[in-house]
């Protein structure tokens, strides 16, 4: 089964690289332009916007690129998913009206083979719908409800599914869900979910995302309620989920709320970027050999303000964060030895959501 997996520097490239464009999301309800397509230079890194698609696409959140098309939540209350076609891949265009998830406030999707699945963080559900051969979403979409609440009664009065990944062997999905402070893993079958086991993590995290580290044995889990990192390990055998133990992403001295966004793994698996909301930062965290113990080696200024995404380019040479707050996607060099990003640029993006890399 072909995947487009969260994991490693190919967290959104699938397949790409060199990635010669990045494609921006924003909400378009907070001024945002939709999805802007820039040119990723080759020689340092640097965007230059060359297309948006404006209000023709509504509040794409959340990107992901594989096969010529490039596929998007509409992240509102009605939720949705719409795809374009690249075959001018400076000029995305809609492949036909978006197609309703049965769910609502839609923050993430992913592919598993022809199956589109998202996960709608408003209604605590995994909506799973088919694709046509160009890659239009069919439907109407099965929808799979999570239940549960946790202790922070603001955030955690429900289930609120955050993320959907396919783990690296191409068999099961994990959602993971901030509101019931867990990951849901289920079998994937060739038109739907088949449901196995809820793994619980500490209560009051607030789970947000996940990404696989390289050899597919263990797996990193972002806190969004309480800024933690926690390495699980993973037996795509039995598909079984297992936490470790968890590593602060701030300092402990760090004062005001965090809130941690996203993790992406270097592709040899020992360094890792987390983006942090709040502190506006990005935590540098060093791997042991086998990837189980985390270690915070330092935190820098995210450029911007409120990051909600991190991308590392698939070449491995540069990290992006996507400010929502201050409307910018900054770019910076990845120190090779160290894993420090140096700032290097950056890009007006209003309302700036998430970033995926293209042909």
């Amino acid at each position: 089964m072909s995947t487009d997996q969260s994991s490693g520097t190919q967290r959104h490239g699938d397949g790409y690289a060199p990635a010669g464009r990045a494609y921006l999301g924003s909400f378009t309800s907070e001024g945002g332009r939709g999805i802007t397509t820039a040119r990723v230079d080759p020689d340092d890194g640097s965007l230059r916007a060359l297309h948006h698609t404006g209000d023709a696409v509504p509040d794409p959140s959340y990107l992901v690129v594989g096969d010529g098309v490039l596929h998007s939540v509409c992240e509102q209350e009605d939720g949705a998913v719409t795809a374009l076609s690249l075959a001018d891949p400076d000029r995305p265009s809609p492949l036909g009206a978006p197609v309703p998830v049965d769910g609502a406030g839609p923050t993430h999707l992913t592919r598993a083979g022809r199956l589109l699945c998202t996960a709608n963080y408003g209604s605590g559900s995994v909506s799973v719908l088919g694709t046509a051969a160009n890659g239009t979403p069919l439907g109407p979409a099965k929808v799979h409800r999570h239940e549960g609440s946790g202790p922070v009664t603001d955030r955690q009065q429900g289930p609120h599914a955050h993320e959907v990944v396919v783990d690296p062997s191409g068999r099961y999905l994990l959602a993971v869900d901030l509101g019931t402070d867990s990951v849901w893993v289920s079998a994937l079958e060739d038109d739907d979910l088949r449901p196995l086991h809820q793994v619980a993590l500490r209560p009051g995290t607030g789970p947000r995302h996940l990404t696989f580290g390289p050899d597919g044995t263990r797996a990193y889990v972002v806190g969004e309620l309480l800024p933690t990192l926690t390495v699980c390990s993973w037996d795509a055998e039995k598909g079984r989920l297992e936490p470790l133990g968890e590593t602060r992403v701030v300092p402990d001295e760090t004062g005001g709320e965090t809130y941690p966004s996203e993790v992406v793994l270097r592709g040899d698996g020992r360094l890792a970027w987390v983006a942090v909301r709040g502190a506006d930062s990005i935590a540098v965290l060093t791997l042991d050999g086998n990837g189980e113990e985390a270690e915070l080696a330092a935190t820098m200024p995210c450029g911007g303000h409120w990051p909600r995404d991190l991308a590392l380019h698939p070449s491995g040479q540069w990290l992006y964060a996507a400010n929502e707050r201050s409307g910018d996607v900054t770019w910076f060099d990845i120190d090779a030895p160290t894993g420090m990003p140096r700032p290097a640029g950056s890009l007006a993006v209003p309302a700036a959501s998430c970033i995926a890399f293209g042909p």
